[in-house]
């Protein structure tokens, strides 16, 4: 029998607060969206004075920013009793998730390569035992949602995130970034090489949004459509494996090299991982491509290495659930 009993997220989504019996994770919380129907799972967690990071099974199946909007709640909650720091315990300590918490809680003991040092391992085992070794201070940001746009600033230090259509632009985003502009305003804007190629929005100071979101233009470009040849791949690929986690740098060569890759007008998102393959944003080769080939393929290698990386944890926590 489930719970009726739910924790409201924001945005259509709520956790069930009863835990429930998952196959991977045991005891735990079914994530739902606004007609009750689960999404995926959580790791059991105590509500009243969390102490823990939550695994999500299949982060994934959740709409954008809803993973982000589950730690901001723990967050708050975890500092409004006290908490001194959480921990995390699941088998995915991956990159996604070390910058997802990073915009709710302040990292001690250690930085993103140390979390992420045995990923494989754990997930393989799915690994259940505390990592004390990093602890993670509440630090819970304030969204401002705007009437219009669909879209939100967080408010910690300043303005830290802008999220417009389900893209994050950060002060060191690339090619999604925040840029400081007059009277203390930022704009969200893309970035291709050493030029702004467009600017979304406008917030003020206190994130509110100035203006209008505008869309993002199409891209008119010869190469669209292009695929990489084998030689380019294998070129890419080693590159590739330098930018990801080292304990997945192998398998990111390998999969870089082996997957088809295409050219694509991609709005703002720089790397896609689809059916067909791995899709890069035309507009790398239009602004980044005259400055010279080993440069854009530098460029073209970190817009890859986040969506190899979720690939591969994809197929991590694929095995991981499998009988």
């Amino acid at each position: 029998m489930l719970s009726t009993e739910t924790i409201d997220v924001g945005d259509g989504i709520a956790v069930t607060a009863a835990p429930e019996v998952h196959a991977l994770l045991g005891r735990a919380h079914a994530i739902r969206d606004a007609s009750g129907q689960a999404l995926t799972w959580m790791s059991v967690t105590d509500w009243t004075r969390p102490t823990e990071l939550p695994t999500v099974a299949e982060p994934g199946r959740l709409p954008p920013g809803a993973g982000a909007a589950i730690l901001n709640l723990i967050a708050e909650r975890a500092a409004a009793a006290g908490v001194a720091a959480l921990h995390y315990a699941g088998p995915y300590p991956t990159p996604a998730l070390w910058r997802a918490a990073a915009r709710s809680f302040r990292a001690q003991g250690g930085a993103e390569p140390a979390f992420c040092a045995d990923v494989v391992g754990r997930a393989a085992r799915v690994a259940r035992e505390v990592m004390r070794e990093i602890a993670f201070v509440p630090a819970p940001h304030r969204r401002v949602a705007w009437a219009a746009g669909g879209g939100w600033s967080e408010v910690r230090d300043g303005v830290e995130r802008v999220v417009v259509g389900g893209i994050g632009y950060e002060r060191t985003g690339s090619p999604a970034r925040l840029v400081e502009t007059e009277r203390g305003a930022v704009a969200a804007e893309l970035w291709f090489g050493d030029a702004s190629y467009a600017r979304v929005a406008v917030v003020d100071a206190t994130g509110a949004l100035v203006g209008a979101v505008q869309p993002v233009p199409p891209l008119s470009s010869r190469v669209l459509g292009q695929q990489f040849p084998r030689p380019l791949r294998d070129a890419i690929a080693e590159l590739v494996a330098d930018l990801v986690p080292p304990v997945l740098a192998e398998a990111a060569q390998a999969r870089v090299a082996a997957t088809p890759i295409r050219w694509a007008d991609l709005g703002a998102r720089a790397a896609r991982s689809d059916a067909e393959g791995f899709a890069l944003h035309a507009a790398l080769w239009e602004h980044v491509g005259p400055h010279g080939l080993p440069r854009l393929a530098l460029a073209i290698a970190e817009a890859l290495a986040p969506a190899v990386t979720g690939a591969l944890v994809s197929d991590l926590a694929r095995v991981s659930v499998s009988p």
